[in-house]
């Protein structure tokens, strides 16, 4: 009877998990298309990508003039010469997209057979050439300290992808030993490390606030964080560790996480044993094992809206994070947090131990308009102001 009764609590959560879901389809890779992360990068290396979309339309302006234009205090000290020596910026983006979306006739060439063969060959990850353009523009304007990305192509890729599908991509233009995607994303003053077995996840460190130790380039390390591989949640590392040694002397921990998508018991099960690699093991110590900790990332569920009895990865989160605990929410939590995700969830976050901050997120916080003016990416991008270092 114990057996029968635990089947029909799972399916019983998986549905009502399903209706509270309904308007945010299978967020992350776990899909069975040929655009599925799990189908593809866990089998061949590709790029794992989501499979919707809400991305707005707003006027594109870039961060140096919106900061002058809205007041807001951290852009404007990034405009006026730097942010203060004891605070630090930081960004997650997630910078999927989907084959599901509505963009033909956006304006920016990108239509339905673009879509096709942005999920067919490019693992839905960041590749069309101008979104890429507008994406580095604004964050060569910001200029964050770091900065953490989940799905993102890796022009690696390029050589296995028919010419057929390069007008309008990355791949058009690319040549073996020319910067990778998160690398042109930043530019030349960031050292870029990526997850283990995962290369469309990255961290990117701008290179005079501090260097990643577990990355022996100066400028680019294809799996040069920290990470370990989870048994049936998948190929590679979700979850990843940068130590960064700080120019100013010292050194803080970044974890990335982006985790499994779905409804499903499995799915559930793999974002609780992710959410355990952060807070008690990943590789016999927790993946946040620094003296002073930033997570970041896709966490693929919103603890803040979402129930722990109806997805118990979200109260694995809130046991870890939280009043009365060592971690806190540096984003917006709850019902009333802006969502970076469908105008509906919050599932991009940052956490920390050691620091208190203020974010804003592009495209959905008052006078902070979109990066790119069209439809492609399923996320906001999320900032943060975080100090005192």
């Amino acid at each position: 009877m114990q057996v029968l009764r635990t089947s029909v609590t799972h399916a019983i959560l998986a549905i009502l998990v399903g209706l509270v879901w309904s308007a945010l389809p299978a967020c992350g890779d776990n899909g069975t298309g040929s655009g599925s992360p799990d189908a593809s990068l866990d089998a061949a290396s590709t790029n794992d990508a989501q499979t919707n979309s809400d991305a707005g339309d707003g006027a594109f302006v870039d961060a140096a003039r919106d900061a002058e234009t809205t007041g807001d205090a951290q852009t404007d000290a990034q405009v006026d010469g730097g942010i203060p020596s004891n605070h630090f910026i930081v960004v997650t983006f997630n910078t999927g997209t989907s084959s599901g979306m509505q963009v033909d006739g956006d304006g920016d060439n990108y239509g339905s057979a673009q879509a096709d063969l942005e999920d067919e060959y490019y693992g839905n990850g960041l590749a069309w050439g101008e979104a890429v353009d507008r994406v580095k523009t604004w964050l060569i304007a910001l200029q964050p300290e770091v900065v953490a990305f989940q799905e993102i192509f890796y022009s690696g890729e390029c050589p296995s992808i028919p010419a057929s599908a390069y007008p309008g991509f990355v791949c058009e233009t690319w040549q073996a030993g020319n910067p990778t995607v998160s690398q042109v994303l930043v530019g030349a003053g960031y050292q870029v490390a990526c997850h283990p077995g995962k290369p469309d996840k990255c961290i990117a460190v701008k290179k005079s606030f501090g260097t990643i130790r577990q990355c022996n380039d100066p400028d680019f390390c294809l799996e040069g964080l920290d990470g370990e591989h989870i048994n049936d949640c998948g190929g590679g590392a979700r979850v990843a560790r940068a130590t960064i040694d700080l120019v100013a002397g010292g050194q803080i921990t970044v974890v990335n996480i982006h985790a499994t998508s779905g409804v499903k018991r499995d799915d559930m099960d793999c974002r609780v044993a992710q959410v355990d690699q952060i807070f008690e093991d990943m590789d016999g110590e927790p993946g946040a094992n620094g003296t002073r900790n930033v997570i970041m990332g896709d966490f693929n569920i919103d603890p803040g809206r979402i129930p722990g009895f109806l997805d118990p990865s979200s109260a694995e989160w809130n046991k870890y994070v939280g009043r009365n605990q060592p971690f806190q929410w540096v984003s917006p939590y709850g019902p009333s947090a802006e969502p970076t995700y469908d105008g509906k969830f919050n599932i991009d976050n940052v956490v920390s131990d050691a620091f208190t901050g203020t974010c804003y997120t592009p495209g959905v916080t008052s006078g902070h308009p979109d990066i790119y003016p069209y439809h492609l990416f399923d996320h906001k991008p999320l900032v943060c102001e975080l100090g005192d270092l």
